[in-house]
């Protein structure tokens, strides 16, 4: 093994900003965390039920996902270039379409990931003579985006609708062009953005709506379009964004809306044509995942009994959970102190339950939290257990 290379002085300043984000709680280490099933893995060896995964409805093991990957792995391995040069596969049209279909939109349009799509759609679209009002609590992707484009950033809440729409009727007459950006599901704690109250605003104001759901695609709404469709807002969103690596079980973003709008992004988003396309093997097993989604409504309805159950277990537990819709799989467990969130995730994953701590930057400060996310293949007895053995933890380290 050799030192680390360069000079003296920069490697002294890597060790002393390292050693600062250790004093204050903040310095994330590397481990391996091999899967098992959906709900199991093993942690540095350690064996383990796990409630740290976005895997919503199973679909990384499904075996049609499966099946459609090692089929069309057993073909090619990667895509050898953008999608621009000579990336996009047949199974790239392929699934372009089938997400057009399944958003119920004109076109659809591929990314290497869902922070690309964030980044890339938001540069694309928000122009020098734009302004753009982002939810406060928005993924970083979607900050990045925000920030990194030409436009004129503002920030709302979206606990105050109120001041956000004067915030745009204070500014609208100043830009060309005005977008509102917002999450449909915080993956910080598991609430819903209201849209329809947002989309009231933007359509008072001349305001483009663009959506992320991340983690709504596949988990709410009666065909498992999201948070739109949940809201009955679908008709209503121009720029629809979502993942295929949550609920979908694969990998890759994308943008769903009008043929217009995926042809100005093919054109101009630099994180989608400066990117080696999907491996085709992956837009196999998205198709396929696009249709157990379509086809098995039961794992939505199983992971949203599941979410109600987990919050009933932790009401019951005298356990502190931030208030978010009872169907949904993300919970956070409030602690607050940042050092105690770390130490009761860390014991109760000696207890053979994983839990992530989440603290500062991720969260606000004095807000550090325990995030449980669920998959529809989580047993009752799983969720209690996890629960009991959660109790048990902190009380130990509050006395």
């Amino acid at each position: 093994m050799t030192e680390g290379r360069g000079n003296n002085a920069f490697q002294q300043r890597l060790a002393s900003l390292l050693k600062h984000r250790e004093s204050v709680h903040q310095r994330r280490l590397r481990r391996c965390v091999n899967a098992i099933s959906t709900t199991e893995c093993l942690i540095d060896g350690r064996r383990c039920i796990s409630f740290a995964t976005n895997d919503y409805l199973g679909l990384t093991r499904h075996p049609d996902v499966l099946t459609a990957f090692t089929e069309a792995a057993a073909e090619q391995v990667g895509a050898g270039a953008s999608a621009l040069i000579a990336g996009r596969s047949a199974y790239h049209v392929r699934l372009e379409s089938a997400i057009a279909e399944f958003e119920g939109t004109e076109s659809a349009l591929l990314f290497p990931s869902g922070f690309a799509a964030n980044t890339g759609t938001l540069m694309s679209l928000i122009g020098r003579p734009d302004a753009v009002f982002s939810e406060r609590e928005n993924h970083a992707s979607l900050i990045d985006g925000c920030r990194s484009s030409a436009g004129k950033l503002f920030v709302y809440s979206r606990w105050e609708p109120d001041r956000l729409d004067d915030m745009i009727s204070q500014q609208r007459a100043n830009y060309e062009a005005v977008f509102m950006v917002t999450d449909t599901v915080f993956s910080m704690d598991g609430t819903l953005a209201d849209l329809p109250q947002l989309c009231e605003i933007a359509d008072r104001h001349d305001v483009t709506m663009i959506v992320d759901e991340a983690h709504g695609t596949g988990v709410f709404g009666a065909t498992g379009r999201g948070v739109c469709e949940l809201q009955q807002v679908d008709h209503r969103i121009p720029v629809k964004i979502g993942t295929l690596s949550k609920a979908v079980g694969n990998l890759g973003g994308f943008v769903a809306g009008s043929t217009a709008l995926c042809e100005w992004l093919w054109n101009t988003a630099r994180s989608q044509f400066f990117s080696t396309a999907l491996p085709p093997a992956v837009c196999a097993g998205a198709i396929a995942a696009l249709q157990v989604i379509a086809q098995d409504s039961e794992r939505r309805r199983t992971l949203g009994a599941r979410a109600k159950f987990a919050r009933a277990c932790l009401r019951e537990a005298d356990l502190e959970v931030l208030t978010a819709p009872d169907t949904s799989p993300i919970i956070a467990i409030l602690i607050g102190d940042d050092d105690l969130a770390v130490r009761v995730s860390q014991l109760l994953l000696e207890k053979g339950f994983f839990v992530p701590g989440i603290r500062p930057p991720s969260v606000a400060r004095g807000t550090a939290r325990l995030r449980m996310s669920l998959c529809c293949d989580h047993s009752e007895d799983q969720i209690r257990s996890a629960v009991y053995q959660l109790r048990e933890v902190i009380r130990n380290t509050r006395r």
